[in-house]
């Protein structure tokens, strides 16, 4: 199963259109329409400033805005707090589900196995005697390694910044996420890839 599933793009056409208003010499409602029927001439100059790769010019990426689902272990979304514009829309939750959580499901290949029996002995415990001792016990010792899913909402700009900085981690999580990236619609504004363009 892949990590990331149920996304959605938004804003795409909207924002490629909008990169152009900075070269506008009528008024937007004028023009707007004929740009909008000829996306090519937006594509075109979208190409030309998400290739500015240091300057602020590629601001319309911040405007094609991605949800998603994602599956992280608990490491990798210890790390993905970092990014301010990654938002959480909901998630699945450790404090009310993890003793009702299958071990065998949550956990990934690199958890040893000891770990994972002492998970599910710790969490039979708490069923059988359900108090807060228990309760944190079970909370305290559980690995990084437990995956959860969450809705997730972003933008272009920052997958930008996400990709350059993770593609090569050494975490799965992130590998995978990088490789999700390189598939969106026009992710070679995210990856940088080189677009060939004339400037006119």
């Amino acid at each position: 199963m892949s990590i990331v599933t149920n996304a959605e793009v938004y804003w795409l056409n909207e924002s490629m259109i909008a990169s152009w208003y900075p070269m506008l010499r009528e008024p937007i409602e004028d023009i707007k329409k004929e740009i909008s029927e000829n996306l090519n001439v937006a594509e075109r100059r979208s190409n030309i400033l998400a290739n500015e790769k240091r300057t602020g010019h590629a601001n319309f990426l911040k405007w094609i805005v991605t949800q998603f689902d994602l599956d992280f272990t608990v490491k990798a979304w210890y790390e993905a707090q970092r990014y301010k514009f990654l938002d959480f829309v909901s998630s699945m939750s450790t404090m009310h589900r993890l003793t009702q959580m299958n071990m065998d499901e949550v956990f990934n290949e690199y958890v040893d196995e000891d770990l994972k029996n002492k998970m599910k002995n710790l969490i039979a415990e708490y069923n059988e005697n359900p108090t807060k001792e228990n309760k944190l016990r079970v909370l305290y010792n559980c690995p990084m390694w437990l995956r959860f899913t969450a809705r997730m909402t972003t933008n272009y700009m920052q997958l930008r910044q996400i990709y350059h900085q993770r593609r090569n981690h050494e975490l799965p999580d992130w590998q995978e996420f990088c490789k999700w990236i390189e598939t969106l619609p026009h992710s070679e504004w995210i990856t940088w890839d080189m677009i060939p363009f004339e400037k006119k």
